[in-house]
């Protein structure tokens, strides 16, 4: 397996590069530690593993300075072919921080068909780097370092990776925690409670699949639009606990639902490269690790609370104590997140946004249907 690689010449620190007498690099006086270079500032930094198993370090094919001005690794045979070619010369004047330090990586391996993983852990090459991977035609942009992954993942591969980051995700989320605390202050019956994280469940559901698909503005407001609009979200049903407006809270979880799954497609946007050609699965897959991670979290919500006012203060005085630090918690967030908001100019989306977002709309109202006809026979 041939990897050719490119990072900024200025990354390899801790070198002392020659220096012709002018002050230019010396190409040639260079070339023979290249190879070493290239050993302890990519290949060690770049594990690849054939169906879970590490590889063997690999051999340095080549190593090589290059101008600026290339656009070579534009393609694999570009890129390939300048790494066979001669080194520049002296006579170019050449400039260390100004190059490309280039690479070519031989990994010995079994089978080309095989499962393949890759661990990139490039970070020490700047306080803030970003790999940028390409693997058939796919395309990773991978900030920091990076979990082994697979590169070609099956179905089950990204549907397990995709579950354990929703999970993960949701109790991360300080505003997702603090409405479903609200959820729980409302009703801690089990009954109710399950239909009421299911009316959430179904509405992030249809907002999340749609902002997949694309069928969300693609505006710079919108993503601090829906930020402000979580920290509503939890204001508004905080203020119902207060006020002991049971009978809505449902509609409150469903509609509210629609703009958290906003918020969590946010976080899968950048995930979702990882999908590979499995798209769906991974956004089932995602919404499962939220319902499981949001499950968990109300099992040790709802008897957390059940004990604070069984022992510790009356259910209406608790409710209403809780109910008023977690509004005005949430109206800092919202008196924040609004100021971001304010900064951007608001611009109609395209008609075919709008197109698109209508189609989302219909899907919503169809899943709300279905939801109501099922909480009607459940009642009856």
């Amino acid at each position: 397996m041939r990897v050719l690689a490119r990072v900024p010449l200025e990354a390899v620190r801790d070198v002392d590069f020659p220096k012709l007498a002018d002050g230019y690099l010396d190409v040639a006086a260079l070339a023979p530690r290249l190879p070493g270079l290239a050993k302890i500032w990519v290949a060690d930094a770049v594990l690849f593993y054939e169906n879970g198993r590490e590889l063997a370090p690999p051999r340095i094919a080549a190593a090589r300075v290059t101008l600026p001005s290339d656009r070579s690794f534009t393609s694999f045979a570009l890129a390939d072919a300048l790494l066979r070619a001669p080194l520049p010369g002296n006579h170019e004047s050449l400039v260390a921080k100004q190059l490309f330090f280039d690479v070519a990586l031989e990994y010995a391996i079994a089978d080309r068909r095989a499962s393949f993983s890759v661990r990139p852990y490039l970070a020490g090459l700047g306080e803030r780097v970003n790999t940028v991977f390409h693997y058939g035609d796919r395309t990773f942009l991978l900030p920091g370092d990076q979990e082994a992954f697979p590169v070609d993942p099956t179905w089950w591969q990204a549907g397990w990776r995709f579950v354990q980051l929703g999970f993960i995700h949701i109790l991360e989320g300080t505003d997702h925690l603090l409405f479903l605390l609200c959820l729980v202050l409302a009703c801690r019956e089990w009954r109710g409670l399950l239909w009421l994280a299911t009316a959430f469940t179904a509405a992030h559901s249809c907002t999340l699949a749609a902002s997949a698909l694309g069928w969300a503005p693609d505006s710079l407001w919108f993503p601090p639009l829906v930020e402000f609009l979580i920290a509503l979200s939890i204001v508004v049903l905080a203020l119902a606990n207060l006020a002991g407006k049971g009978h809505t809270r449902w509609t409150l979880a469903f509609g509210f639902g629609l703009v958290h799954g906003f918020g969590f497609s946010f976080a899968l946007r950048e995930q979702l490269q990882f999908a590979g050609g499995h798209l769906a699965a991974a956004l089932l897959a995602f919404n499962l690790g939220v319902e499981f991670g949001q499950l968990a979290a109300l099992a040790l919500m709802a008897p957390a609370v059940a004990l604070l006012f069984r022992y510790a203060t009356e259910e209406r005085l608790g409710t209403i104590i809780l109910s008023a630090l977690v509004a005005h918690t949430g109206w800092h967030w919202m008196t924040e997140r609004f100021a971001l908001l304010s900064k951007y100019s608001f611009t109609l989306p395209s008609a075919s946004s709008l197109a698109l977002s209508l189609r989302g709309a219909l899907g919503v109202m169809l899943v709300y249907a279905l939801y109501q006809l099922a909480r009607w026979r459940s009642l009856k």
